[in-house]
């Protein structure tokens, strides 16, 4: 069937909800572009699914929170602007470890900015967009059909792990449409939760095990009552802590809960030879235009291939391997060049970015020319 990318990524949560057991609870506040997936979500009803239409941005994220505390498959959606009001919240969210996945559909900035025109212009504020040390991890979906598999994987990491999760989608993905075959739902991923039911040996901030997930100890359950907010917790009490040796272990535990993720993540594998004169990578709705564009250089014969990130925090773990085999590097992002300073920081790259912000997609002919003129030297 013929699907759009909010209803795609609807339809990833709403089965995420069904295969992990658990009821979907969604709060937000309406904002262009991301409306639709509250619209679509808010006809199942029947499938156990909540929504909320809160009376601000905040609102929807806290009350997302609660529900997460509550046990519910907790999911917020929003633009830019409105994870700006919501970053405070987030910043809850991570120190309480609680799985809520937040969907950011791109549009142009700052401000206002463009509401009805794509950007890629929030990976950092996806990435540092709050205060502290407060990582979070961050996936992005690369054409409407995969916003399904994306939203399904958010919600997986996010219920194993015990975490908050950021989707970026963007608008180009999001009202774009593309032929997608419904998947068998045996064939997905099993989804796991950290629901304690016995309160032998309780500790809610426990991480002894090897993803580092604290219990997840239901709000009402006999025997399990615990404190949870915002101050900063003892390991496995979660009582509060000013110690500073345990601040400072809390800290670089938050962000080892994140890094570890890796290790669950299949190796990236670009489109193409695994060496060669250039390789062109690329996130989130860029994908067509780029895969296009190597594919005609290919064709050309130019040693050129093609990596699509989908895991922007963490990175898939051999993405360096892959970068040193390439005698030069472009990053093609509707931005500044956000990832590609990530990418130059981590990896000591000497990326060359291509880079549009124009509230318009690359086309493939923009991308083809500029493979051309770093092979060629045109």
């Amino acid at each position: 069937r013929n699907i759009m990318g909010n209803n795609a990524l609807a339809f990833g949560l709403l089965t995420a909800a069904q295969r992990s057991g658990l009821d979907l609870y969604y709060g937000g506040y309406p904002i262009t572009p991301a409306s639709d997936i509250l619209h679509y979500l808010a006809q199942y009803k029947n499938f156990g699914v909540k929504t909320f239409q809160a009376e601000d941005e905040i609102a929807g994220v806290v009350s997302a929170i609660g529900a997460a505390f509550a046990g519910d498959l907790a999911i917020t959606a929003t633009s830019g602007p409105g994870v700006a009001l919501k970053s405070e919240a987030l910043g809850l969210a991570v120190i309480t470890e609680l799985p809520l996945v937040l969907v950011n559909v791109q549009r142009g900035g700052p401000s206002t900015g463009l509401p009805t025109k794509t950007e890629q212009s929030d990976l950092n504020q996806a990435m540092y967009g709050r205060n502290g040390e407060a990582p979070m991890v961050v996936l992005a979906p690369a054409t409407p059909a995969d916003c399904f598999m994306m939203a399904y994987e958010a919600c997986r990491i996010a219920l194993k792990y015990m975490i908050p999760v950021i989707l970026l989608s963007d608008g180009y993905i999001a009202n774009g449409s593309e032929p997608w075959k419904i998947p068998d739902v045996n064939t997905l991923p099993e989804m796991e939760t950290r629901i304690l039911k016995k309160k032998e040996g309780f500790a809610p901030f426990n991480h002894g095990n090897p993803d580092l997930a604290r219990p997840w100890a239901l709000p009402g359950t006999p025997g399990m009552e615990h404190r949870i907010g915002g101050l900063e917790k003892w390991e496995e009490t979660g009582h509060v802590s000013y110690d500073p040796e345990n601040h400072q272990k809390m800290v670089e535990l938050r962000q080892e809960k994140v890094d570890i993720i890796a290790r669950d993540l299949a190796p990236a594998k670009p489109f193409g030879k695994e060496s060669g004169d250039l390789l062109v990578i690329g996130w989130g709705g860029t994908h067509g235009a780029l895969r296009s564009a190597v594919e005609t250089a290919q064709n050309e014969g130019m040693a050129v291939s093609h990596l699509h990130l989908r895991y922007l925090n963490p990175l898939p773990r051999n993405l360096g391997e892959i970068l040193v085999k390439f005698q030069k590097v472009m990053i093609a992002e509707l931005n500044l060049g956000q990832l590609a300073a990530i990418i130059r920081a981590k990896f000591l790259v000497d990326a060359i970015g291509l880079n549009k912000i124009q509230g318009k997609p690359f086309t493939q002919t923009e991308v083809f020319n500029k493979i051309t003129e770093l092979v060629k030297g045109a």
